[in-house]
């Protein structure tokens, strides 16, 4: 480490002396030719950024050497994205055009440089300024689910696993500015720790990232970006709020950031509250409340010699656990405290129903990070270095007489590290080469143990290669993994209480074991742009997955399930085929992109009910007799699409009738009719909304947009119904809409941005196939089972900018 810092700090110092290279220019409206004001050029393999002046004119200094993306970017404008080589001073002219699609992204997640979404073989979206989100989310997961082929598995409003594709789980690897967010992927009620306000930016990949980031990426990458550095010179501030009506939700976020001689930072501060959420069904549910308290931000340095930036985040979450058991009027009852050593069951009260209170079940959520990125570039390469440590620490809480005793104490730590190295283009080839992986550290320190305490290393290194021939841009790689997974032995006395092993009468709770993986990924792909509109795609990508610890070692009840779960240490690692292939058009009057693959699963790891040698049901505890579920494995093949079209006439750019539809379907080999279909597939979905959008409305209003949108899910019954796993879910349809804009003042500065959403707004009440929540006990007042979804939701947000410079 010493070494490695003393050559760190050779290295910039020499860096110091390169040559002073410099991007300058102007950007105008296609059509006036006048100077677009405050427009944004962004490179995004720098981190760097500047906006034009009163004159259309931009100007950035100390730049490295070598050849990049520049983004130029302009409200209610088509993005250009422009290849620039640097060396020495160069001029950038732009003429932008009006127009509210942008087809151009930037696509930073991969291997290699920075690339053109529509360039890229990997089927990718991408999610510009998530923070102002149109409709009403929860948190980071739910703001992105309606995108085609994403979709989320909910506990209530808090707690939301991604899925994409059918996939999700440990099948998914997020990111947070570039850093893998490892938590608890593998708990049903573990969601994902990040801040919502924080992301600026969503890039997901849709198929196998095990090329980039080796295990668990067999579904794909969703990756948060935080807000790009503001502008040399620049210090501002930005404070938001947001108010839902059907729990009182209650969000404020204030940031600051600013750019002064190179150096960069950001802090921001995050509070969230929310009450039960209700339906026409349920009314208030119980106990459905949650609350966060976070913090995060970053500092850094950007030079001619490349940038370096330090991150943190502190993520503190308290959720209440629905359990959703009512009394015979359908009332929906708690725990109430009788003495020091009694309980008993109470109905709620109105009291209880109102208000933020949050009862046990819970659980507490305190995840921290601190991370590191910096990219140095040489004359002719470039050095990526990506590093963190964080530590998620996870609480569950049951226990009336004693709320603060957790039964479920989970503490993991985690340093991760990812290192990406350029090379020199070799006859126009531009080679790439890298290593990452991570190393774990897993503590039980509840009452109660579900899976054991285990140390894990994992580590791969790949190599990737791509070229543009005019028309057509190839792309591949290669990678090799390997994880060990090593599980620690716990033994139990008559109490359940820890014991050594040598003790009398010892119950072995978890046998030590240690498990190797090892596996090879690949990718390669191509797209070929027919002309201006059309661009083609395929590609073909092997991923892999190793098994996780619940599924290697579990060994209790799974609360929520309903079940008693049995890990399996002799699982070998899933290992996929997967085939994409798609077209993007994008015309003057409509945009339209289709997406298509197969994906073929080898060792495919499911749950399965284990039978007694009578060929009943298998009970382990007799006091608490539930079903026991062994993970066995099996062939399986998922295949499907996207579908999305935007009408928008020209010359009526303002107006835009969009449309998608997602399939995706999972089936198993060789199995019976029950057990044929991969458990909790989400059901097709059809999106349908139409779209106005405004530049300037008057002297004061500007970007304005009004929005009516139909989101129809149709009949899910292609279910794993073996056991009573899943039942089938009927089809519902949703109306939402929205208004919204900035309003400006005299001066033509921003004054507040403001918009009024609103979800379910016929309040039909409806369960997603994906909902947790849909399996809780049944209302023995109406004969329905499970709790359903929010429903009606009105949500107000207010930003507003606060200029400092």
């Amino acid at each position: 480490m010493r070494s490695l810092i003393i050559f760190s700090l050779i290295l910039l110092v020499s860096l110091e002396a390169y040559t002073q290279n410099s991007l300058f220019g102007k950007v105008l409206d296609h059509e006036s030719k006048e100077p677009l004001i405050e427009a944004h050029i962004y490179i995004p393999d720098l981190q760097k950024g500047t906006t034009t002046n009163f004159d259309g004119n931009f100007e950035m200094e100390n730049l490295p050497k070598g050849s990049f993306l520049v983004e130029i970017r302009y409200l209610s404008y088509s993005t250009q994205v422009v290849k620039v080589q640097l060396d020495g001073s160069v001029e950038l002219m732009v003429e932008l055009e009006p127009s509210v699609i942008e087809m151009s992204e930037v696509v930073v997640s991969g291997p290699s440089a920075s690339t053109k979404r529509d360039l890229n073989p990997i089927p990718t979206l991408v999610i510009d300024d998530l923070a102002s989100n149109k409709t009403p989310s929860e948190n980071v997961i739910d703001a992105i689910a309606k995108q085609p082929g994403v979709s989320q598995i909910t506990t209530g409003g808090a707690v939301s696993k991604p899925v994409i594709r059918g996939l999700g789980y440990n099948r998914v690897v997020v990111l947070n500015n570039n850093i893998r967010q490892e938590g608890q992927q593998w708990g049903d009620e573990h969601g994902v720790e990040i801040d919502e306000y924080s992301i600026d930016r969503v890039e997901i990949i849709k198929g196998p990232g095990s090329l980039m980031y080796g295990s668990d990426a067999m579904a794909g990458v969703i990756h948060f970006l935080a807000p790009k550095p503001v502008s040399e010179g620049e210090v501002l501030g930005h404070v938001s709020a947001n108010y839902q009506s059907n729990n009182q939700l209650q969000g404020y976020s204030a940031m600051t950031a600013g750019n002064l001689n190179g150096v960069n930072w950001l802090a921001r501060v995050t509070s969230k509250t929310a009450g039960n959420f209700e339906n026409k069904f349920d009314g208030p549910v119980y106990n459905s409340g949650f609350n966060e308290l976070n913090f995060n931000g970053s500092v850094g340095l950007n030079k001619k010699w490349g940038y370096s930036q330090l991150h943190f985040s502190r993520f503190d979450q308290a959720i209440g656990l629905v359990e959703g058991e009512r009394d015979d009027h359908g009332n929906f009852i708690r725990q109430k405290v009788v003495n020091d050593t009694m309980i008993q069951e109470q109905t709620v009260t109105d009291n209880d129903l109102s208000g933020y209170g949050i009862d046990v079940p819970s659980q507490h959520i305190l995840h921290q990070k601190l991370s590191s990125n910096s990219k140095v570039f040489f004359k002719r390469s470039v050095l990526s270095l990506n590093l963190a440590f964080q530590q998620n620490n996870r609480q569950e809480f049951a226990n009336p007489l004693d709320e603060t005793e957790a039964e479920l104490y989970f503490l993991l730590n985690t340093f991760n590290y990812d290192v990406k190295y350029l090379l020199p283009e070799f006859r126009e080839w531009q080679p790439s080469v890298g290593l990452s992986g991570m190393i774990q550290h897993s503590l039980n320190k509840g009452e109660e143990f579900l899976i054991p305490e285990y140390d894990l290393f994992d580590g791969g290194i790949f190599a990737f290669v791509q070229r543009s021939f005019d028309e057509l841009h190839v792309s591949g790689g290669l990678r090799g993994d390997v994880r060990q997974v090593s599980s620690k032995p716990l033994y139990l006395d008559a109490d359940d209480e820890p014991t050594d092993g040598t003790a009398p009468n010892a119950i072995t709770k978890f046998k030590d074991f240690q498990s190797t993986f090892s596996n090879i990924s690949a990718s390669v792909g191509a797209s070929y742009e027919f002309n201006k509109e059309l661009t083609g795609k395929v590609n073909v990508s092997r991923g892999f997955r190793s098994p996780n610890m619940a599924e290697l070692g579990s060994n209790g009840i799974h609360e929520g399930t309903f079940r008693y779960e049995m890990g399996n240490s002799q699982l070998k690692p899933e290992t996929s085929l997967q085939v994409d292939a798609g077209v993007i058009y994008n015309n003057e009057h409509v945009s339209f992109e289709l997406g298509l693959f197969h994906n073929s699963i080898q060792n495919y790891i499911y749950l399965q009910k284990l039978h007694s040698a009578s060929g009943e049901d298998s009970i382990v505890d007799v006091s608490n007799p539930v079903p026991v579920f062994g993970y066995v494995q099996g062939d399986a093949r998922l295949y499907g699409g996207e579908f999305t079209i935007d009408i928008h006439p020209h010359p009526l750019d303002w107006l835009h009738f969009e449309n998608s539809f997602s399939y995706v379907r999972g089936a198993q080999r060789n199995q019976p009719d029950s057990t044929k279909y991969l458990p909790f597939m989400p059901a097709p979905n059809w999106q349908s909304e139409l779209r106005a959008n405004f530049r300037k409305v008057g002297h004061y209003l500007h970007n304005i947009f009004l929005r009516v949108e139909m989101d129809y899910v149709f009949r899910q019954d292609k279910i794993f119904a073996a056991y009573g796993t899943e039942t089938p879910t009927e089809g519902y349809a949703l109306l939402n809409a929205g208004i919204g804009g900035d309003v400006e003042g005299k001066s033509g500065t921003k004054l507040f941005s403001i918009s009024l959403s609103g979800s379910n707004l016929l309040d039909r009440t409806y369960q997603s196939h994906l909902s947790r929540l849909k399996y809780a006990p049944e209302n023995l007042a109406t004969g329905r089972r499970g709790v359903y979804n929010m429903g009606r939701n009105i949500s107000l947000r207010l930003a507003i900018p606060l200029g400092m410079n």
